[in-house]
């Protein structure tokens, strides 16, 4: 896997873990398409820093909870760089809700990004990543400590790792390893959305480290994976929480 000729896919990309996943992917010498759905400037400004520090990326528009999204995402990387090496399925939504007060329109949003997204991006790249790729999905600690109020983001990040531990030994025999990252509580505008300082504080003070994560704790995790010394790792979920759970 010449690291100057791979290329990726990152779903989500123009702000948070996302943004921060093309840049460490870029600095690693790899061209990285970078997907948003609506903010086109922010995925503009992600571009323009992975460019201008000499990399390679293009900005790709797509609705991944639609049903063509995934594969404009593949159509956009082959004509521009020629194929497609790792897929970095990030793009997710959370709505937190008790689950007697939960909504249909929160219940069929998350499904269709959080797992509908996934679910046509493991297809997709079962079908067209080359072999010896890297397939890189993202669940949540969410996923183990099981909070209040987070009862469908976590049904979907659940449906993610079983769909994960089977996949990974399909795409066995092309060498293509398929992964899942769960972080923890991340500094990022969607995890902060709708919560008090005090309510982050004690998360913090919860956490062994002190802190919350960072986009590029969870950035170099997915560096790791997409590499070449992780060719051995496959079928697996990395919980990436500061020792949560």
């Amino acid at each position: 896997m010449d690291s100057q000729k791979r290329v990726a896919i990152v779903t989500g990309a123009s702000k948070g873990i996302g943004a921060a996943i093309a840049m460490r992917l870029a600095q690693d010498g790899i061209a990285v398409v970078v997907n948003y759905a609506r903010g086109r400037a922010a995925a503009d400004a992600v571009v323009a820093s992975i460019t201008a520090a000499g990399g390679s990326a293009v900005a790709a528009g797509a609705d991944i909870g639609s049903a063509e999204g995934i594969g404009l995402l593949f159509d956009v990387a082959e004509k521009t760089f020629g194929s497609v090496d790792i897929l970095v399925n990030n793009a997710g939504v959370m709505a937190l809700s008790p689950l007697a007060e939960a909504t249909d329109v929160q219940f069929e949003t998350m499904m269709a990004v959080n797992l509908g997204g996934v679910f046509r991006g493991l297809r997709e790249g079962g079908r067209r990543i080359a072999k010896g790729g890297r397939i890189i999905s993202f669940s949540s600690s969410v996923v183990g400590s099981y909070p209040a109020t987070y009862g469908l983001y976590a049904a979907t990040k659940a449906a993610v790792e079983a769909m994960t531990h089977v996949m990974a030994k399909e795409m066995g025999p092309r060498g293509i390893t398929v992964n899942v990252v769960a972080p923890g509580p991340v500094e990022t505008e969607l995890f902060l959305t709708g919560k008090s300082e005090a309510q982050v504080k004690g998360m913090m003070a919860a956490n062994p480290f002190g802190r919350l994560g960072q986009p590029d704790d969870i950035a170099g995790v997915v560096s790791f994976l997409a590499g070449p010394d992780s060719g051995w790792v496959s079928g697996q979920v990395i919980r990436a929480n500061g020792a949560m759970i």
